[in-house]
C-alpha cells in the first residue's frame, strides 16, 4: 500500500519535472502567442461531493501558480447542471482562454463544448472524468482498479459462507464516465461469489437518494438479508448507512466508500463503514495543473504524461494514471493521515477517542 502511494507520488514528480524544464524555455508571464498571460479555465461539476472545491480547486490553482505565477485561473462550478457547464464552457471560449481543465457533469453531454473549444485552438483537459470529444489529454486514477478495490474489501469483510452473500450495490452517477468504470471493476470481482438483490444508479452522486434507495432495498429485501452494500463513494455510503441505522438494521452490514473524506473516516473508526478508496488528491492535482500549464504554452503533452488512453469515438490521448489506496480501520494513519489529507486530531472526536486509540491513530 505504500508503495502505491510511492509509484503515484513518483509518477507526479516525473509530470511535473518534464513541465518545468519546459517552462525554462518559454516566458512564464506570456501566453502562447507571446502577449498577456495565459489564462486558464478551471470547470468543476458540482458542490455535492466535497472534494472538487475542497481539496482539487486549490490544490491545482497552487500547482497551476508555481508553474506559471502570472497565469489567470477562471474558474467556475456547474452545481451539477450540464446546462449551466455547456454555458461556462461557452463563456471560456469567448473569453479566448488558452487552456480549459474540465471536470464534466456529463461527459457524453459536454461533448459538443469540447468540440468547440478544439475548434477554438483551445485544449480541454479532461480532469478525474474522461470527457468525450476532442480532448487534449486526460488526469485521473484508474477507474476499474477502484471498483476491484471495493469489491475485494467486501468480499473480505463479509467472510466466507456457506451461502452466497446477498448485497445492495449503490453505484453512482451513470452521467459520470468513472461510474461504469467503478461499477465494471467490482463486478469483475463480485460476480459469482455474490447474489445482488438490488442496484441502483444514483444521479448526481446525492447521499439523500441513496438513503432513499437504501431503504426501498430494506423493504425488499428484507433487514435481515443485506450481507453487504457497494457504495461507489463516501456520500454514497452514508446515505445508506442513515437508512439502516433509520431502519434498525445490526449489526450494520459491512460498507464501501471512495474519496476518504471526513465523515466516512469518522464512520470507518466507528465501525460504521468499513473502508473507503483513497485518491491522493495532491498527486491528481498536480498532474492535471501540470498538464494544464503545458497546455495553455502550447507545449507537447507527450513528454508529460505518462501513458495514454482513447476517449469514446475519439482517438488517442496524453494521460497521467494513477494509483487508488484501499483504507480501513487499520491503515488510516499510514494513508490519509500520513499523506496530509486529515489529521487524527479532525478524524478523532471525543466520542471516536477509545475507537481511535484502539485503530491506533492517538
Amino acid at each position: 500500500m505504500k508503495a502505491c502511494i510511492r509509484d503515484t507520488a513518483a509518477a507526479v514528480t516525473a509530470v511535473s519535472a518534464a513541465v518545468a524544464l519546459g517552462a525554462c524555455g518559454a516566458d512564464a508571464g506570456n501566453g502562447p502567442d507571446g502577449g498577456t498571460a495565459p489564462s486558464i479555465g478551471l470547470l468543476l461539476p458540482d458542490a455535492t461531493t466535497a472534494r472538487w472545491e475542497a481539496q482539487d480547486r486549490p490544490l491545482l490553482e497552487k500547482k497551476i501558480k508555481e508553474l506559471c505565477d502570472t497565469c489567470v485561473i477562471e474558474h467556475a462550478n456547474a452545481r451539477g447542471e450540464v446546462a449551466t457547464q455547456q454555458e461556462q464552457m461557452d463563456s471560456m471560449i469567448t473569453k479566448g482562454v488558452d487552456a480549459i481543465v474540465l471536470v464534466a457533469v456529463d461527459g457524453k453531454s459536454l461533448a459538443s463544448s469540447v468540440t468547440e473549444a478544439h475548434a477554438a485552438g483551445i485544449p480541454v483537459i479532461a480532469y478525474d472524468r474522461l470527457a468525450q470529444g476532442p480532448i487534449s489529454g486526460y488526469v485521473s486514477f484508474d477507474g476499474k482498479e477502484v471498483g476491484r478495490l471495493q469489491g475485494r474489501a467486501l468480499l473480505k469483510a463479509m467472510g466466507d459462507g456457506a451461502a452466497l452473500p446477498q448485497i445492495v450495490m449503490m453505484n453512482g452517477d451513470p452521467a459520470d464516465p468513472n461510474s461504469a468504470l467503478f461499477k465494471e471493476g467490482a463486478l469483475s470481482v463480485l460476480r459469482g461469489k455474490v447474489q445482488i438483490g438490488k442496484t441502483y444508479d444514483t444521479l448526481q452522486w446525492r447521499a439523500e437518494t441513496a438513503n432513499m434507495n437504501m431503504s426501498a432495498a430494506i423493504a425488499a429485501l428484507g433487514a435481515d438479508t443485506i450481507d453487504g452494500v457497494y457504495a461507489a463513494n463516501d456520500g454514497l455510503a452514508g446515505g445508506s448507512i442513515s437508512a439502516m441505522k433509520a431502519n434498525k438494521v445490526a449489526p450494520l452490514p459491512p460498507v464501501t466508500g471512495q474519496d476518504a473524506e471526513l465523515g466516512a473516516l469518522r464512520r470507518i473508526v466507528a465501525g460504521d463503514q468499513y473502508m473507503t478508496v483513497f485518491k491522493p488528491f495532491g498527486p491528481e492535482a498536480s498532474a492535471g495543473g501540470a498538464m494544464a500549464v503545458a497546455a495553455a504554452r502550447r507545449e507537447g503533452l507527450d513528454r508529460v504524461a505518462t501513458s495514454e488512453v482513447t476517449p469514446p469515438g475519439g482517438e488517442r490521448v496524453p494521460a497521467v494514471l494513477l494509483k487508488p489506496v484501499s483504507v480501513t480501520a487499520d491503515t488510516i494513519k499510514d494513508t490519509v493521515v500520513k499523506e496530509g489529507l486529515h489529521t487524527a486530531q479532525q478524524i478523532c472526536t471525543p466520542r471516536l477517542r477509545p475507537a481511535c486509540e484502539e485503530a491506533g491513530l492517538i
